[in-house]
């Protein structure tokens, strides 16, 4: 029998009962969908994070107290000393690969305006951290060297503070206080929006680093140092020369382990993809489980199906036909039924995709590959599946096949 007339008849067969069948490859589109929506998000996030990342330039670093090359974001800072405003000075003066380093503080303090207020993080940095993160001011103006030499009572918000505390008036020239210190809004900072990771980027506040220490910590220690590299491709240069100047600062003797780390965004970029990917692989791993079970679900059917067309079979039979011919109409009918299945799933999940990734503000990314994979791999599974009832349809007796009831 050719392979058209064979389709004819698995079609026809099919359509005899349109909802048993719609019904029996719901298990196939969830799973198709639930495979692609979860490549699409994570596509989605892993794009955002990297985009983020990025953002912050290829050639910064970020030196840290605590922990080694070999942990992912350094160890404790317990135990390990912090670094020093010389330390920050002497990586200006002697390393020149570096084209700018900043001292940067924080800490978490609640900050009053007339009768409001709100908890947010406080930083306290040297003016060159604003250029290394390329974040800049949208009303107002950055700290300066002045505001640092002064420790001048002067600090700069996040849009967040602006909604919360000033009701969305123009802060600028206004006052605020922290602790036992009033001061001067003189900038409101460009709005950076939700991290992938779900904090508020602009409920922040900053002032000189110089006032941070003196009126804040008590404590002129710096935590971390902010540093640009004088161009992409020196970005590996100055890691090296920072490391042996730390070392060397420090006092680690050779074949001691550091107690700092030397962070490049590169790393850290290359990690989080790692991440994402993985459980993004993981997560559409879990989805596919229920194409396993659509499959089950088609072959329950098809087994009903070849039971209840027993007679029809034997008298296909009786008239001349083979029993490959049976196999193949009952083969092709599992088959169909995941095509279709699988072509609803693809539909249905990249609409999903698109509409959730717009919901969580992340970029949409379509699985293509990944679509066509979950697509063949539900072919495969009406192929599996429907071995069994086919065989059992193609071995079927004709005479007792005739005389079933």
């Amino acid at each position: 029998m050719r392979l058209r007339d064979t389709l004819t008849l698995a079609f026809s067969a099919l359509l005899r009962n349109k909802m048993r069948s719609l019904l029996t490859t719901l298990g196939v589109v969830i799973g198709v969908a639930a495979v692609i929506l979860m490549q699409a998000l994570g596509l989605g996030a892993t794009a955002k994070v990297t985009g983020e990342i990025a953002s912050m330039g290829s050639n910064m670093l970020v030196l840290m107290p605590g922990g080694n090359q070999r942990q992912p974001f350094g160890g404790s800072f317990l135990a390990v000393p912090l670094f020093t405003q010389r330390d920050l000075a002497a990586i200006e003066s002697e390393c020149d690969a570096v084209r700018l380093a900043a001292a940067s503080n924080t800490r978490s303090v609640n900050i009053v305006v007339g009768e409001r207020s709100r908890s947010t993080n406080l930083y306290g940095v040297t003016p060159s951290w604003f250029e290394i993160r390329e974040w800049g001011v949208a009303r107002g103006r950055l700290l300066d060297d002045s505001d640092l030499q002064q420790g001048a009572k002067r600090c700069l918000i996040g849009q967040t503070l602006v909604r919360e505390l000033f009701l969305d008036q123009d802060p600028l020239g206004a006052e605020l206080r922290l602790h036992d210190l009033t001061c001067e809004v003189v900038g409101v900072m460009v709005e950076k929006g939700t991290s992938t990771f779900g904090a508020d980027q602009d409920d922040v506040a900053f002032m000189p680093y110089t006032t941070f220490v003196r009126r804040i910590t008590g404590d002129d220690h710096v935590a971390m140092i902010m540093i640009s590299a004088a161009s992409d491709e020196r970005t590996d240069e100055a890691k090296a020369q920072i490391e042996a100047l730390m070392r060397q600062r420090r006092r680690i003797m050779k074949g001691e382990d550091d107690d700092f780390s030397v962070r490049d965004m590169r790393e850290i970029q290359t990690l989080m993809s790692t991440v994402t990917g993985v459980l993004t692989t993981l997560l559409a791993s879990v989805a596919a489980i229920s194409l396993i079970v659509g499959g089950i679900g088609i072959m329950n059917i098809m087994l009903v199906s070849v039971t209840e067309r027993t007679r029809e079979i034997g008298i296909r039979m009786a008239v001349g036909a083979r029993g490959g011919d049976i196999l193949a109409q009952f083969l092709l009918e599992a088959v169909v039924l995941a095509a279709f299945g699988g072509a609803i799933g693809v539909v249905i999940g990249l609409g999903l995709a698109y509409a959730l990734a717009a919901a969580l503000a992340l970029p949409f990314s379509a699985p293509v590959d990944g679509a066509l994979v979950a697509f063949a791999f539900a072919l495969a599974v009406g192929v599996i599946f429907g071995v069994f009832p086919a065989r059992k349809a193609a071995r079927l007796r004709p005479i007792e096949a005739l005389r079933f009831e």
